[in-house]
């Protein structure tokens, strides 16, 4: 599996993140943790003042593939496994690593990080070099 190198794409992708982030944080005063975001729209916490921005928010992250098709004209090549059971395993793995670590990749890396939180900076560590050895076994030692 090859991964193209997109440098500018992917700096304007993170300073669109980073701005969002900041948007949010001076705005309303949250973080832009989508776990953090999601939860405060489900029960028992869904009742509270945060329920339309985090619709808008979930609105704009789900408009951003269709965005990208009309201005480009085609999907990005994506790579997604067929097997169901270990997708299923993965988002179990994802879900829990959300809950136990409070907070997911976009809050603590991105806003956490920023915040100079020790705690997220511990987490990000955690879950760059998790991935750096996923990447690593997967391809290089298992030859997937």
């Amino acid at each position: 599996m090859e991964t193209e190198f997109t440098p500018l794409l992917s700096l304007l992708g993170g300073g669109l993140i980073g701005a969002s982030a900041v948007l949010l944080m001076a705005t309303h005063g949250r973080i832009a943790g989508i776990s953090g975001i999601l939860s405060r729209m489900l029960p028992p916490t869904g009742k509270d003042q945060s329920l339309p921005q985090g619709l808008i928010f979930l609105i704009g992250l789900l408009l951003a593939a269709p965005i990208w098709i009309a201005i480009n004209g085609q999907a990005p090549l994506q790579s997604v496994s067929s097997n169901l059971p270990l997708l299923a395993l993965a988002g179990a793995l994802v879900g829990f690593g959300s809950v136990w670590g409070n907070g997911c990749t976009s809050g603590h890396g991105v806003c956490g990080i920023s915040r100079l939180s020790s705690r997220s900076i511990v987490a990000t560590l955690t879950f760059m070099s998790t991935g750096f050895i996923a990447v690593l076994l997967l391809r290089h030692v298992f030859g997937g």
